[in-house]
């Protein structure tokens, strides 16, 4: 539970960070000021400017809004694909439908998702949108794989056998029998998919496939700071702390869900 509580704590403060950008930030992140440009922190400015004069702070906060943002709707579409494939394969084990699903899943995992994110951005443009999409497209056989993986063990239940013989189809006993069993390694897998699909979004906004200025972005943070980081070493340390405690934070709950949801697990670690 130690985990769950750190890890809880950590996301909620940039969940936090998040939600009050959109209702203040010390300063304008789009205002260039460039009489204060790398300022180091001070009182004016906790985490210092950047080489715009851009207060780095403010712009963390609105940054957290973008990869929560990016993050969450990606694992959206993994899971709002995913589990429904995942189920329909499982229910149809070894037939056609579940091979193609299955050597569908194969064909998107030989794609990275930077792969994906450079084949979409080469046709319709860098934006975040077409960051979600493509984080999204490689999750979708994540979650795919581990529900069919999950609902595989429970078809050969009492309790599923007891449905099919009450004359029960395969679609309303997956969604009332296999699904409400299979939630919790949903939440879990979920939980670590949000914290990779922050790191994704990090990745893409550095090379430049994310979130476009002037809306704020750790990743493009990182990246203009890179120059600079020898006699500006507080632009690349204030956003890639803010990706690393983000990303421990959701490793750190979903560690914890696992221990909760899995007495066995937890007894075996204690």
């Amino acid at each position: 539970m130690r985990n769950l509580w750190l890890g809880g704590v950590l996301t909620a403060i940039f969940a936090g960070m998040a939600v009050l950008s959109f209702l203040w930030t010390p300063y304008d992140p789009t205002v260039l000021d460039i009489a204060n440009k790398i300022k180091t922190p001070s009182t004016a400015h906790p985490l210092g400017t950047d080489h715009f004069g851009r207060d780095i702070l403010s712009m963390i906060m609105v940054g957290a809004r973008t990869s929560i943002a990016v993050a969450l709707v990606a694992v959206g579409i993994g899971m709002g694909l995913g589990v429904p494939l995942g189920l329909t394969a499982a229910a149809r084990k070894g037939g056609l439908l579940d091979e193609l699903i299955m050597r569908g899943n194969d064909l998107v995992f030989a794609f990275p998702s930077l792969l994906i994110a450079i084949m979409i951005t080469a046709v319709f443009g860098a934006s975040a949108v077409n960051a979600i999409i493509a984080i999204g497209i490689f999750n979708i056989p994540v979650f795919a794989r581990l529900t069919r993986s999950g609902a595989l063990s429970l078809w050969t239940r009492d309790y599923v056998m007891a449905a099919r013989v009450a004359g029960k189809g395969a679609t309303r006993i997956s969604v009332e029998h296999i699904l409400p069993n299979v939630t919790n390694l949903l939440i879990v897998q979920g939980t670590i998919q949000f914290s990779l699909g922050i790191l994704a979004e990090a990745g893409l906004s550095y090379v430049g496939l994310g979130a476009q200025p002037p809306t704020a972005s750790w990743g493009r943070m990182l990246a203009d700071s890179q120059t600079m980081i020898s006699f500006a070493p507080h632009m690349a340390l204030f956003p890639g702390l803010a990706i690393l405690l983000t990303v421990l934070g959701l490793n750190l709950m979903g560690d914890g869900l696992r221990d909760m949801f899995d007495p066995k697990l937890r007894r075996a670690r204690s």
